[in-house]
């Protein structure tokens, strides 16, 4: 009891107190920081150095996760756009691949709808499409044949244009699980457009991640308490820089840990206990479903992407030959005597030719971005309800994919402030008391 009782008369209490304060500020600043090191830059900010793309394949993997070092660079991006692609992977295997198939995500765009609508825009471009092949392909029978001749023949194709359509969507709905590739889909998005990733983080979590700084002068406070009563016991200059890379670990490590863990409610110690993000699923279904149906899975990305992406000549081909069906039609009775005229190898190439250029046609609506916002609310009910239902593990998996390899940049970022603090106090302070 006088042990104590002359330690107690022996600290400095300004000093001993300054320490937890010290502690406090470098928390604030550490998660703060921390907040700039997740979002900023989006692009990466930096210089090129000769030689470390090379040098980077045999550098320590942690040294390769750096942003930009893999690309021969040194600077800095942040983390979560530097990951976005990653982000992306994940978010398709362990929810949109769960939200539904490309045919569920197909159905719920209307085949139907779509279908009126390229009738409704293909029907008065026919006379120039029909007018520009025939010339191209036979010019002198097209010349010879009268107006009233070439509207009969336009009149037929657009009289077989509905059937042809609806068809045709019906096709694309047949095989669209091989011919659309979301994971693709999403991680390409996702690398060019590395800015949604981080609005999918503000735009429901600005609050939490605001809290998580003010727990960071929480944390470094409390834990500074304990740095103070062993700086004034021992007395030994080494220890507030070294508590302090310990106080900026731990403070940092706690503030990712309130975030996202525990995923479902739990008590610790009699304490109700929930991460931030996930006791706010309902709400980051509907941001994720926002920028989800507005921005990524769309009905002009999914036409982008069956016509021109990785599998986009398999589409091509499958339109075309389900249009020149429509050439044949239009012929009608006089198909034979035609076929005959023009020559099987000509007949065909025509045909070919308006299949051709039918194409790019059928696939018009999807590249109307006033008709895919339209469509956009019923992707965006099928992700909300599907991300709402999703396991809280899933969703937090999902949220966190885009950190979780590089969180110890963080917490070292956390360690070397600490550091900084304790060197700081040391120099301002002195030894203990």
């Amino acid at each position: 009891m006088r042990a104590s009782s002359e330690w107690l008369a022996e600290v400095d209490w300004l000093v001993f107190w300054s320490i937890p304060v010290f502690t406090a500020v470098v928390g604030w600043l550490i998660n703060w920081t921390g907040l700039v090191m997740l979002f900023r830059p989006v692009r990466f900010h930096g210089v090129t150095v000769p030689g470390l793309r090379e040098l980077s394949s045999v550098l320590p993997r942690k040294v390769q996760e750096v942003p930009g070092v893999m690309q021969g660079g040194l600077g800095w991006q942040g983390i979560i756009p530097a990951r976005a692609a990653k982000m992306g992977s994940i978010a398709v295997d362990k929810a949109i691949s769960k939200l539904g198939t490309p045919a569920e995500f197909y159905r719920e765009l209307e085949p139907d709808r779509i279908a009126e609508h390229i009738v409704e825009l293909f029907s008065p471009e026919l006379p120039d499409l029909i007018d520009q092949v025939m010339v191209a392909e036979h010019p002198t029978l097209w010349r010879d044949l009268p107006p009233a001749g070439r509207r009969a023949v336009v009149a037929r194709v657009r009289e077989q244009l509905p059937g042809v359509v609806r068809s045709i969507t019906t096709e694309i709905g047949r095989h669209i699980d091989q011919l659309l590739d979301p994971k693709i889909m999403v991680i390409e998005h996702f690398r060019e457009n590395p800015a949604l990733v981080v609005r999918i983080f503000r735009d429901f979590g600005q609050r939490e991640l605001n809290l998580m700084v003010w727990f960071g002068a929480i944390f470094g406070f409390l834990l500074g308490i304990p740095v103070a009563v062993l700086d004034v016991t021992f007395h030994q200059a080494w220890l507030l820089p070294v508590l302090g890379v310990v106080v900026g670990w731990l403070t940092n490590a706690l503030g990712m840990w309130l975030i996202f863990e525990p995923p479902e409610p739990r008590r610790i110690w009699g304490v109700r206990v929930h991460g931030l993000f996930p006791r706010r699923q309902r709400e980051a279904a509907e941001v994720y479903a926002d920028i989800i149906a507005d921005d990524v899975i769309t009905l002009e990305n999914i036409g982008e992407f069956l016509l021109n992406g990785p599998r986009g000549d398999r589409t091509r081909q499958m339109l075309a030959v389900a249009l020149e069906p429509a050439i044949d039609q239009a012929a009608g009775v006089a198909r034979p005597a035609v076929r005959a005229a023009l020559g099987p190898r000509r007949y065909d190439a025509i045909r070919a030719a308006i299949a051709r250029e039918g194409v790019e046609h059928t696939m018009t609506p999807f590249r109307d971005r006033d008709f895919s916002r339209e469509q956009a609310d019923r992707i965006r009910v099928l992700v909300s309800t599907r991300t709402q239902e999703l396991p809280p593990r899933d969703f937090v998996e999902m949220m966190r994919a885009a950190i979780k390899e590089d969180e110890w940049m963080l917490y070292a970022h956390g360690a070397i402030m600490g550091f900084g603090g304790g060197v700081l106090h040391l120099w301002i302070f002195g030894v203990g008391s």
